[in-house]
C-alpha cells in the first residue's frame, strides 16, 4: 500500500483543478442563496391577517435558518449563532435591549442542551477506557453475524429501558449512543468518511428511530408525556394513567418497533450485511483486550450511578444535574481529564448548535406565531366528521414540530390549545382526544435533526449526512404517522375509551 503524503493528501482533499473549484464555488453561492431568498421573499410578503409584522419577520428569519441548515453554507452552529444575533439585535423578538439578550442566551441555560452535552462526555468516557469497545465487542459475539441483527438488539435494549427512564436524551443519548458508537469502527466504517455507510450510519439512524417509538410507548418514557398527562389533567379533568396509556399505544408501538429496523435496512442499507466472522473475531479481540481494567469497572460503577439517578432519583434530582454530577466525577476520579473535555470540539459544537435553536424555536411562542397558527386551524375542522377531524388535527400537530427544537416547548406551546379545540368536536371521548394528541410526541422527534433530545448527537456523529437526516426524518415521519392513524383511531374506538 502507497504511503505517499501527496497522494494521501489528494485523496483526503480530492482534485484541485479549475473546474472543482468552480464547482465548489457554485455550490457555496447557492448554499447560501437558497436561506436567504427564502427568508427575504417570506419578508417581502404581505404578513397574514391576524398576525404582527414583526412576528412575520420573525419567522422569516426563522425559515432562512432552518433551509440553511439543510443547505449548510457554514457549520449548523455557526448559522444557529447567525440567527440569534440578528434576531436579538433586530428587536424582532423583544424591543428592549435587555429582554433581548436574555432571550439570546436562554437556550444555554435549557436542561436538555446540558444533558446532550453530558452524553457527549460520557461517550468521551466509554472511548477513553475502553469500555465501549468491549461492550461493543460482546454484542458483536452474541448478534454480529448480521447488521439487522445488530439493528433489533438497539431496539430490544431501548425498549428496555424506556419504561423506567422518562429522558430520551439519557436513555439513547447517554446510555446507549455511547456503546453503540463504538461499534462501526470495529467493523472499519468512520464518522465524516466514505466508509460511514458500511454499518455506523445504518446503527445510528437505527438508535434515534427507535428511540422516537419508544419514547410514546410509555407515559414514563418521556418527561414531556408526564407534562402533558398533567396538563390534561388540568385542562380538561382527565386522569392519563399508565396502563390507559400503554395499552392505548402498544399496537402501533409494537408494530412500528417491528417495522423500522427492517425498514431502514432497506431503505438506508448498510454495505455490510452479513459478517459470519465477526463473532470469533471478536471473541478473539475480547481475549486479546483482557480482564477489565480499574478504569473501566470505574466508569462502569459511575454509569450505573446515573442510571439509578435516572430511573429512581427523578424525585430528588433532575436528570441534568445528575449527568453532570458524574461528569465531574469522571474528571475527580481521573476517568477523563479536564483536558480531553475541553479538546472535544464536538460536544461543544452541538451544545452551542441545539442552544441556538432552543432560542430560536422559543422565539416562535414568544412572538404569538405558533398561538395564530392554531387559531387559524379551528375554522378547518368545523362541519367536519370526527375521523376527519382527528386526522386534520393530529396532522397539524405533529407538523408544527419542524418549527420547535425541544418536545417541552412544543406541548407547552400548543399542547393545551389543541386540546381544548379537539375536544369542541363530538363523537369522541374527552380521554381519547387526550391520548391521541400525547402519543405522537415521542414519534415526531424523528422530524429534524434537532426534534427530540438525542437527535443532535447522532446527527452530529458524523456517519449521517445532513441531507439523508433530513430525507429520512421526513419519510419515516410519514410512515409514523400514517401507521399511527390508521390504527390509533379504531383501536381506541375498539377499547372504548
Amino acid at each position: 500500500m502507497s504511503h505517499d503524503p501527496m497522494r494521501l493528501e489528494a485523496r483526503l482533499t480530492g482534485p484541485k483543478g479549475p473546474r472543482a473549484r468552480q464547482t465548489e464555488s457554485w455550490r457555496t453561492v447557492a448554499a447560501w442563496a437558497l436561506p436567504i431568498v427564502v427568508g427575504l421573499a417570506i419578508a417581502a410578503t404581505p404578513a397574514p391577517r391576524g398576525l404582527p409584522l414583526n412576528t412575520w419577520r420573525y419567522f422569516a428569519l426563522f425559515a432562512a435558518v432552518m433551509v440553511g441548515i439543510i443547505t449548510e453554507p457554514i457549520p449548523a452552529a455557526a448559522l444557529g449563532l447567525v440567527g440569534v444575533v440578528v434576531g436579538a439585535a433586530s428587536g424582532l423578538v423583544h424591543a428592549s435591549t435587555s429582554q433581548a439578550t436574555l432571550w439570546a442566551l436562554s437556550g444555554f441555560a435549557n436542561g436538555t442542551v446540558w444533558l446532550i452535552f453530558a452524553a457527549y462526555i460520557f461517550s468521551l468516557g466509554y472511548s477513553k477506557t475502553g469500555l465501549g469497545k468491549r461492550i461493543a465487542l460482546v454484542l458483536i459475539r452474541a448478534m454480529g453475524k448480521r447488521t439487522l441483527g445488530l439493528g433489533y438488539a438497539i431496539a430490544l435494549a431501548d425498549l428496555a429501558l424506556s419504561p423506567f427512564m422518562p429522558s430520551n436524551t439519557a436513555r439513547s443519548g447517554g446510555t446507549l449512543f455511547p456503546i453503540i458508537r463504538n461499534i462501526p469502527e470495529l467493523y472499519g466504517s468512520l464518522p465524516h468518511d466514505d466508509s460511514a455507510r458500511k454499518i455506523g450510519a445504518y446503527l445510528m439512524y437505527t438508535a434515534l428511530a427507535v428511540t422516537c417509538v419508544t419514547s410514546s410507548m410509555f407515559v414514563t418514557a418521556l418527561a414531556p408525556n408526564v407534562l402533558a398527562a398533567d396538563l390534561a389533567l388540568r385542562t380538561i379533568h382527565v386522569t392519563l394513567s399508565w396502563t390507559d396509556w400503554f395499552r392505548g399505544f402498544a399496537p402501533a408501538g409494537f408494530l412500528l418497533l417491528a417495522i423500522v429496523p427492517v425498514l431502514l435496512y432497506k431503505i438506508y442499507p448498510p454495505e455490510t450485511r452479513e459478517a459470519p466472522e465477526a463473532p470469533r473475531w471478536a471473541a478473539e479481540e475480547l481475549r486479546k483486550m483482557g480482564p477489565v481494567s480499574g478504569k473501566e469497572m470505574t466508569l462502569l460503577a459511575l454509569v450505573l450511578l446515573a442510571l439509578v439517578l435516572w430511573i429512581g432519583g427523578a424525585k430528588y434530582i433532575d436528570a441534568t444535574i445528575a449527568a453532570i454530577l458524574v461528569v465531574t466525577l469522571m474528571v475527580i476520579l481521573r476517568v477523563v481529564s479536564w483536558n480531553d473535555i475541553l479538546a472535544n470540539t464536538q460536544a461543544w459544537n452541538v451544545l452551542v448548535w441545539f442552544a441556538t435553536l432552543v432560542t430560536l424555536a422559543g422565539g416562535l411562542a414568544e412572538t404569538k406565531f405558533v398561538d395564530w397558527v392554531a387559531q387559524s386551524l379551528a375554522p378547518m375542522l368545523s362541519h367536519r366528521g370526527v375521523t376527519m377531524a382527528a386526522v386534520i388535527l393530529v396532522a397539524a400537530f405533529f407538523l408544527l414540530h419542524y418549527l420547535f427544537a425541544s418536545i417541552t416547548a412544543h406541548v407547552s406551546a400548543l399542547f393545551q390549545v389543541f386540546l381544548v379545540l379537539a375536544i369542541t368536536i363530538p363523537g369522541m371521548s374527552r380521554l381519547a382526544w387526550a391520548l391521541l394528541l400525547s402519543y405522537p410526541l415521542g414519534l415526531m422527534g424523528i422530524l429534524t435533526p434537532y426534534g427530540t433530545g438525542p437527535s443532535p448527537i447522532y446527527y452530529g456523529c458524523g456517519y449521517i449526512k445532513g441531507k439523508d437526516f433530513w430525507i429520512l426524518g421526513f419519510l419515516l415521519g410519514l410512515l409514523f404517522f400514517a401507521v399511527y392513524v390508521l390504527i390509533e383511531l379504531p383501536w381506541l374506538t375498539f377499547l372504548k375509551i
